[in-house]
Order: structure tokens, then sequence, then C-alpha cells
């Protein structure tokens, strides 16, 4: 009878062990929110997404494929994808249709998987009329899921200030969010490339769920970058690195791969989510994959770049461990 019973217990962890890791990363941290100046899950604990950015939607469209966003779970373990909605060159300025479906197709994979998505608005000069179409339509259609996460600026140039330019446009586009989505995280766009989050933390958004985004790549930005975030985060500001490489700021030039394990122990170390730029096949340092790749994923590692393989690697170690 107690071997019996002793028996149960066994299969019963067993059962329970798998599933808990059969769980998705939706399904286990559900809908995220900012919190005494951290991103924290639906239990109230802090949570680091990690995962990969798409590139320029209107350049590298092939990407925005289910069986891509498949293959990165699967095998990269990824937690978080970011969909780069182009909106200059081509992009959802010229062709919104082309480049709302391409968001959509990444969104809906995403949420198939289980896993969040950053919804990007991929510019550098503000567009706040059509941000606030383009971001109210994908809220009503999406704002139910936890999955989504709203990137309202990737990148503000260093002429747009926080406080004439960058801080007024996102007054004017979140409440477009808001009036659909009450609920999911956003991430807004700070100065000079998104690297003044300090300025930003000094004069925050008056909005709930807000964290700010901060942006590097290891061959260029360094410690005192680092410290640009402490006095953010000192400030009371949630940061989310929605996009990082290994490579200088150009996306080119070697690959730093000292700098970029202190990178991944700084945001390891205060639990700030991330994206690397990019999976691309772009003949560039900080592309992920070698020209001419396939486009729906099954990658071998002698189609992945240097940059490819280490950041593959350091995505299964760490969200394998968690």
């Amino acid at each position: 009878m107690i071997k019996t019973l002793l028996t149960a217990v066994a299969a019963l962890s067993v059962f329970t062990a798998s599933a808990a890791a059969a769980e998705t990363p939706v399904e286990r941290h559900g809908q995220l929110r900012v919190e005494n100046g951290r991103v924290v899950d639906q239990h109230g604990q802090p949570v680091t997404l990690r995962g990969m950015s798409l590139f320029w939607s209107q350049w590298k469209p092939q990407f925005y494929n289910a069986e891509a966003i498949d293959w990165l779970v699967d095998d990269w373990k990824v937690t978080v994808v970011r969909a780069a909605i182009a909106v200059p060159e081509g992009g959802y300025l010229e062709h919104p249709e082309r480049e709302t479906a391409r968001a959509e197709a990444v969104i809906e994979a995403a949420i198939a998987q289980g896993i969040y998505v950053i919804v990007d608005w991929h510019a550098h000069d503000p567009e706040p009329e059509a941000a606030r179409r383009f971001f109210a339509h994908i809220a009503e259609k999406y704002g139910d899921r936890p999955n989504v996460i709203y990137e309202t600026y990737n990148e503000p140039l260093p002429r747009h200030d926080w406080a004439g330019v960058v801080k007024p446009y996102h007054l004017a586009v979140i409440p477009s969010i808001r009036a659909h989505d009450p609920d999911n995280l956003i991430v807004a766009g700070t100065p000079s490339w998104s690297q003044d989050v300090e300025v930003a933390a000094a004069d925050p958004l008056p909005f709930s769920n807000v964290a700010y985004t901060l942006h590097f790549y290891a061959g260029t930005h360094r410690q005192e970058l680092r410290d640009k975030a402490l006095l953010a985060m000192q400030r009371g500001a949630a940061l989310f690195v929605t996009e990082w490489g290994t490579t200088e700021a150009s996306g080119d030039g070697p690959v730093d791969e000292a700098e970029t394990r202190l990178w991944w122990a700084f945001m390891e170390e205060h639990g700030i989510s991330h994206a690397n730029w990019s999976l691309n096949d772009k003949d560039e340092t900080s592309a992920a994959l070698r020209p001419g790749a396939p486009a729906h994923g099954h990658w071998t590692r002698d189609q992945l770049t240097e940059s490819g393989r280490l950041v593959r690697d350091r995505l299964r170690e760490m969200n394998d461990a968690r």
C-alpha cells in the first residue's frame, strides 16, 4: 500500500513538473504591468523576457511569417519577438495595409505560440497621426490578448528633445491605445536613439504600465550608457531593451562578445527584458542569419552568423533555465 502511494506521488510529481514545463511564457506570466519601477507578471513577480527583433518590415518582409516565429520558439527558445514595422522609406506611410498585415502575421504567430510580441512603430521622426491610426487598429483587434506589447516610437533622433517633441508625441499617441486596451504594457521611445532614458525618467509620462526604451550596441555603448540606465531606474523608470546588438551601432564592425556579456549580466541583474537586432540575412555583422538563409526557419548552424550563434546559444541557455 505504501509502495503504491509512493509510486502515485512520484507520478504526480512528474506530471506536475511536465505540466509546468509545458506552460507557455504567457500562460506562466500572463498580464504584464509596471510596478515600483519594474516590469512584473500577473503574480507581481519581476519578469525578464528574452528574444529576437525582426528587421525593418519593408526591407526583409520574408521573415514575417508563422514558420519563422515557430522556429524561434522551438529552437531558439525565445519568449518575445519584435515586429519592426517600418514607417518611412516605403513603410507604413506609403503602404499602411501591407505593413499592418505584416504586423498582424507576427502577432498571430506569437499568440499561437503563447509568447509575447512587441509591436514596434519603427520610426526616427514623429508621425503622430499615422501612429494613432495604426495603434488604435492594433489595440482594438488584439488588446484583449496579454501577449501584445506596444512600442510607440522606436528611436527618436537626437534633435527631437524629450520635453518639446518626444513626450508630446507619446501624450498624443498613447491615448489611442488606451481607448481600446487599458491594460497591456507600453514601451515609450526616448531621445537620442532611445538612449536618454534618464531624461525621460526625470519627467515621466502620466500613464500606468509604461516602460521606457533603452537601445544599445555593445561595440559602441559601454559603461556610460549603463550608468544612464542606472540613473533612470533610480528615478523610478522601468526599462525595456527592445533592440540591442552585439556590434557597433552601425550594425557592422566586429562582434564584441566581451562587452555583450557585460550587458547580459547587467540586464539579468536588473531584470530588464530584451530583444536582439536582428533576425535577417542582410550582409552585416549584426544580422543573425547569413545571406540567403531560408525565410521559414529550420536554420542550420552554418546558416547563422557569428552574432546569430552567440545570441541563439545565450537564449537557449537562459530561457531553458527559467
